[in-house]
């Protein structure tokens, strides 16, 4: 695949004026809530777009909503935060700083949360089985390691996409698995320079066909790439439009 657009894209929006923090912020806030909103949708959580903004903004809570969904959206909104300052630092992706995003998700089960699962798991559709708990630590050991060197050989959405689609498949934790692994996702796209995108709960199909296609028989990573580079495409011109004032 070819990334010269998205690269020039990335320069262009880097040479323009920096945003000044008000702009900023009313920009990551909107993102952040659409994002808590099409991460959590994506993993059955019933908050619409309006009702999850609700809570985040004004604290406000839904009375006909379950309160475990109030919790995912809130944890949602402190681990995207906590990815932006790790993302700010430049911060390596270590097995700790996995595990500290990972408790932010799950704030609402102190018992699992940053914790390698230690029990089987299936998932439910899917064209692969996740390993057994005992090999976890060291399949994530080893897909960190594999990732530095991804870094180095390939473009960076293409090393994010594969190493989502590994991470998903490893399913290190119990439960939250989704949600950390596009918060990874996008703490990894922010460091390279990149926008953080955001997989729409309408293309949630599109999504998980990547993972078929990649643990199918095509063993490919391309479909995932292919969805990144449209995301991040239109999050760079959108930045780009928003920048420069054109309508």
């Amino acid at each position: 695949m070819n990334f010269t657009k998205i690269d020039e894209l990335k320069n262009r929006l880097a040479a323009m004026r920096p945003l000044n923090k008000t702009e900023l912020k009313r920009l990551r806030d909107e993102f952040m809530i659409e994002n808590t909103y099409h991460s959590n949708a994506i993993e059955g959580s019933t908050l619409t777009l309006r009702e999850t903004a609700l809570i985040l903004q004004e604290g406000v809570t839904i009375a006909e909503k379950p309160i475990k969904e109030h919790l995912e959206a809130i944890g949602h909104k402190d681990a995207f935060e906590y990815v932006i300052s790790l993302a700010d630092a430049k911060a390596e992706l270590t097995e700790r700083a996995i595990k500290e995003i990972h408790s932010l998700v799950l704030m609402n089960d102190p018992i699992n949360k940053g914790v390698y699962r230690s029990i089987g798991v299936t998932i439910m559709g899917a064209v692969h089985t996740p390993p057994q708990p005992y090999l976890v630590p060291v399949q994530m050991e080893r897909l960190l390691s594999d990732y530095q060197d991804m870094k180095q050989r390939k473009h960076i959405i293409e090393a994010v996409a594969e190493f989502h689609l590994r991470f998903e498949g490893i399913h290190p934790f119990i439960d939250g698995n989704g949600r950390t692994g596009r918060l990874i996702l996008n703490l990894e796209l922010m460091k390279a320079g990149l926008l953080p995108v955001n997989i729409k709960f309408a293309d949630r199909r599109k999504y998980y066909d990547c993972f078929d296609r990649y643990y199918g028989d095509a063993h490919t990573p391309e479909a995932l790439v292919e969805l990144i580079a449209g995301y991040e495409t239109e999050e760079l011109e959108r930045h780009i439009k928003v920048i420069s004032g054109t309508p």
